[in-house]
């Protein structure tokens, strides 16, 4: 749905957001941010109904109320119960009753506008109590809420971010900025068709769901196909967010970037799929509750409190409760891994290694991490049934010889992204000590 109608529907409302919002720039670019929200209020009115639009209105204004009254707690408990109104029922199915008419989107425009509604509420709730000086008004927040390109799938944006960019009167682009937002357009466009090449002739969806062929896979072809259903899914959301993203762009926003390869991936505090919502649970909860994220109690705190929400915001159910506990168990687990070889004996043994030798260490745990990583979220994204299938042929009745090869490649596909990010860092100090030089 999300390659056939769902990307129609985007690309004709945001092609619209774009039309008038460079006219508006040309015009009035001081009521930039009225048009924004203006337009943004229109199409929700227009695609979900009228009382909709009023429902969203009242959750908006209730926070709103929250944030006068400068407690955060009260704030963020208010926010995460408007939130489980939109997630468990009877309130879901009372709620949903407010949008107008039957569509194929129906469902999908309603949970997410909804969901990312009362995040950006809680969002500005929290930020006017940590900032009483500012005075946030209520049409901050409704400009805030109802910006289309982000309304009903995101990124979202904390508020003091959005807020500071979307008032600049008169934005300036950086040199080159232009260009950058055509090449992220171009490859969007190429991305959207790479997708549609998957999905119609490499059936990766398709063969998980019918366990009997899977079980006659080779064992190396079984763990290509659970890597690719990972891929698949981060495509998807580098696709959609790069779409939203290039049209923030050209309204002069920064917004979160879209999420880092899964290829990348080999330490948990990096896994997320929405960098956005990821953003805004590290700031308000992880962080806040963590702190330095250096000791074992505190850091279990924080991510069982980050987890929780998380749970809440996909939707209480059991396969989400196991993803939920299979993630926070493995973020934790790094740290605990992380603590032990800070221990003395341990210590003195990596302090004798070489560079290299400690970076080899280093790559084979990340090898290992890449692979917890891919069965964890497999359970989510796929099937319990499909996760079972592969864990036991690759840990099991594959053992040693898939074993063995599986975690071999993984394991030099670690250590060429570590090269990458030691590279990285490289340059960037590089362009750091020229920025004081100068």
């Amino acid at each position: 749905m999300w390659f056939t109608s769902f990307r129609n529907v985007i690309i004709f409302a945001l092609s619209g957001h774009v039309l008038f919002a460079k006219l508006c720039t040309m015009v009035a670019p001081q009521l930039r941010s009225w048009m924004y929200a203006v337009y943004g209020a229109l199409a929700v009115m227009g695609t979900m109904g009228p009382w909709y639009l009023l429902l969203l209105l009242g959750h908006c204004v209730g926070l709103y109320v929250a944030s006068l009254l400068g407690q955060p707690w009260l704030c963020l408990g208010l926010g995460l119960a408007s939130l489980a109104s939109f997630k468990m029922d009877p309130l879901i199915s009372w709620q949903s009753g407010f949008v107008t008419g039957t569509f194929d989107l129906q469902e999908v425009l309603f949970h997410g506008g909804s969901g990312f509604t009362v995040l950006r509420c809680t969002s500005f709730a929290l930020e006017s109590c940590a900032h009483p000086d500012r005075h946030y008004s209520l049409a901050d927040l409704l400009k805030y809420n109802f910006y289309l390109p982000f309304f009903f799938f995101g990124p979202i944006m904390t508020f003091d971010r959005f807020h500071a960019q979307v008032s600049q009167v008169e934005p300036v682009r950086r040199q080159g900025e232009l260009w950058h937002i055509r090449a992220q357009a171009g490859l969007s466009v190429a991305a959207i068709m790479a997708v549609d090449i998957f999905f119609h002739f490499f059936y990766i969806l398709t063969i998980p769901s019918d366990l009997k062929f899977a079980n006659r896979l080779p064992d190396s072809a079984l763990a290509g196909l659970a890597y690719s259903n990972l891929v698949y899914d981060w495509v998807k959301a580098a696709i959609l967010f790069g779409v939203v993203n290039t049209v923030a762009c050209l309204d002069h926003l920064d917004p979160p970037q879209p999420p880092k390869c899964i290829t990348a991936l080999y330490v948990f505090a990096e896994t997320h799929f929405d960098r956005g919502i990821n953003d805004w649970l590290c700031k308000y909860v992880y962080d806040h509750v963590g702190g330095e994220h250096s000791a074992v109690i505190p850091e279990l705190a924080a991510t069982v409190a980050t987890f929780a929400i998380t749970t809440l915001w996909l939707g209480p159910c059991d396969i989400v409760y196991l993803w939920s506990f299979l993630n926070c168990f493995g973020l934790n687990f790094e740290l605990w891994v992380q603590k032990l070889a800070e221990w003395g004996p341990l210590a003195r043994i990596e302090a004798s290694l070489s560079v290299q030798m400690s970076r080899r260490v280093r790559a084979l745990f990340g090898a290992l991490n890449f692979w917890a990583i891919i069965m964890y979220n497999l359970v989510s994204l796929n099937s319990l049934e499909f996760t079972e299938l592969v864990a036991r042929r690759l840990l099991l009745t594959g053992f040693p010889q898939t074993t063995l090869a599986v975690l071999f490649v993984t394991y030099c596909g670690v250590q060429l992204v570590k090269e990458r990010e030691r590279s990285l860092a490289l340059e960037e100090e590089q362009r750091q000590d020229k920025e004081k030089l100068e």
